[in-house]
């Protein structure tokens, strides 16, 4: 298909998905299509070994998130569905994951790492949930950051939109791998050659059993969280202030209501 704002590719039983929306891979609503069309292109595809997510190398941000123009109320339901219909696609596919990160990879950007299996990133990398600075929340990290890096962190995090480097990021377990830029390629490839030597249902079955092992689907804790934030926050005054705040770059004038 002609795909706009992505690459996609599977060789050598890797599939690859490119953000290729430069400088900063913000994800619009057709980019993220895009993304879910890839991944139902992987469904039942049994030999696959991994789906890689990376960036084109004229890329200043892995990802800065998704379009805030969209949050607003005639698009947010549909920014909603499109950007977790990714998870819900990816949890389907059950191939390990693998995200590869050069740069910032914030708000939507850095669900989409906490959502992969693996992370190798660069040490110029940083990761954040800036949403709350915004008057809303991120409703995949509020699921997934408290599993990859702990409760207390994960809150923290979430409730200040602090910002963190790549050190700190491999410190907390949200990073595997922290390698300079230049071994981003060579660390990639180490890693998918030690999956290819095993059996693509293998590691699908396994990938399976570990999602199990979390407890409740993703697919599950997200649509609750995801109808909390559509019908409940994004019907106050201070959600639809703080997205307008940022597209009028101004400082929000918060009404606590």
């Amino acid at each position: 298909m002609d795909r706009q704002y992505i690459r996609f590719s599977i060789e050598d039983r890797v599939a690859r998905i490119t953000l290729a929306r430069p400088p900063l891979n913000v994800l619009n609503i057709a980019m993220m299509q895009e993304v879910t069309k890839a991944l139902e292109e992987c469904l039942g595809q049994r030999e696959l070994v991994a789906v890689v997510f990376d960036a084109v190398p004229d890329s200043r941000a892995f990802s800065a998130g998704v379009a805030v123009e969209e949050h607003v109320a005639e698009t947010i339901f549909q920014m909603i569905d499109s950007f977790h219909a990714i998870f819900r696609t990816l949890e389907a596919a059950a191939k390990p994951s693998i995200a590869v990160v050069d740069g910032a990879a914030l708000g939507g950007g850095c669900e989409l790492v906490c959502g992969c299996d693996i992370v190798i990133a660069s040490d110029r990398s940083r990761f954040g949930q800036p949403e709350i600075k915004l008057g809303v929340f991120p409703p995949v990290a509020c699921v997934l950051l408290p599993l990859v890096i702990g409760e207390k962190r994960a809150r923290e995090l979430i409730l200040t939109g602090d910002l963190i480097d790549g050190a700190e990021a491999a410190r907390l377990g949200m990073v595997n791998h922290l390698v300079p830029a230049a071994q981003l390629g060579p660390r990639t490839q180490e890693l998918l050659a030690k999956l290819r030597e095993h059996s693509g249902t293998s590691l699908e079955a396994t990938k399976r059993a570990l999602s199990l092992g979390r407890g409740r689907k993703l697919s599950d804790t997200l649509a609750e969280v995801e109808n909390m934030y559509l019908h409940e926050l994004m019907r106050t005054e201070d959600a639809r202030e703080g997205i307008q705040a940022f597209m009028d770059k101004r400082k929000p004038a918060w009404r606590n209501r």
